[in-house]
């Protein structure tokens, strides 16, 4: 069994309100073109609909995917009133997906984080519409998504035996970082920061993170843990966690999406292949020809190959 841990999808159309998206059909084609913040973007049917996503798995070779609304949508500086109900839109299309998924689809909502306490009682209504857990940005505003205004978004979802997708948002004001680079080196960045906050603070402390993910690899922070791990040990107990980070760490997954099997390679043997799933970002990226053709120079033994491919995904989602 293979399934793709880390792809997105978006609803075929939004009302017309002010502060929610605008999407129209492209000529006579089953495409869309989508408005949000101002930036048009055209749209294969990929994005939006069942049949077509399905189609897609078959013709990967994959047999389930995990999915979670383009980071986009993750708009955290909507009203509070206009962020929920366009969340809710959101969420209700993405039930459907699922509904129409023939079992194969399994998705993750979204809440308003701009209001924790709003977003931690918008979780409640995600068993009612069949969704396997949340999506979360790794910042909010600008604050990181490990401040502890949020741990009441991760503890509910941890009492109502939700997942958590940490998605990396990218920060358009990351300070010396040239504009052209947000969605490669920026991303890089935010993922390490927004990984950091989780682990290397209060959340960790006060929750298990036994069903949180990590998109894009965690970033950096898998490289710098051993660096963490040595000025953990040289600190007084008053002022560390109760862990070292490299232990902290090694409670969440992380998804393939380093680029390289140098990268992968390092995190299966530094934090173990039982905390790694298989991840494409489908349909913004397009997946290979195998996903798990990342893993051939890997050589892993029959055990980790079925971890990697599909049972640790299968463990993220309670399932």
């Amino acid at each position: 069994m293979m399934i793709d841990a880390h792809a997105h999808v978006l609803p075929p159309d939004y009302p017309e309100r002010r502060g929610f998206p605008i999407m129209s059909p492209v000529s006579e084609d089953v495409a869309r073109e989508i408005v949000s913040n101002t930036h048009p973007t055209d749209l294969r049917e990929d994005f939006f609909r069942a049949e077509a996503r399905l189609e897609a798995l078959d013709a990967a070779g994959i047999d389930q995917e995990i999915v979670s609304p383009m980071p986009p949508l993750l708009n955290y500086s909507l009203p509070v009133a206009v962020g929920r109900d366009l969340f809710r839109h959101v969420n209700d299309s993405l039930a459907n997906m699922v509904d129409s998924g023939l079992g194969r689809i399994h998705g993750m909502g979204i809440v308003p984080l701009q209001d924790p306490a709003v977003a931690a009682a918008e979780l409640s209504t995600f068993a009612g519409l069949g969704l396997r857990g949340v999506e979360v940005g790794s910042q909010v505003n600008g604050v990181p998504i490990g401040d502890r205004r949020f741990l009441e978004v991760f503890q509910e979802a941890e009492r109502l035996g939700l997942s958590i997708l940490v998605h990396t948002l990218q920060r358009a004001d990351e300070v010396g970082l040239a504009p052209s680079l947000s969605v490669s080196v920026g991303v890089g960045i935010e993922a390490t920061r927004g990984a950091a906050s989780v682990l290397l603070g209060e959340t960790a402390q006060r929750c298990s993170l036994d069903h949180v993910m990590f998109t894009h690899a965690g970033g950096g922070l898998p490289s710098i843990l051993a660096r963490a791990d040595h000025f953990w040990g040289t600190s007084a107990e008053a002022g560390r966690t109760l862990e070292p980070p490299s232990a902290l760490a090694r409670r969440v997954y992380y998804d393939s999406m380093t680029f390289e099997p140098h990268g992968l390679r390092f995190i299966v043997d530094f934090l173990g292949a039982d905390r790694v799933v298989l991840g494409s970002d489908f349909p913004g990226i397009a997946r290979p020809a195998r996903l798990d053709d990342q893993l051939v120079s890997l050589a892993l033994g029959e055990a980790d190959h079925a971890r990697v491919t599909h049972a640790n995904a299968l463990n993220f989602l309670h399932l």
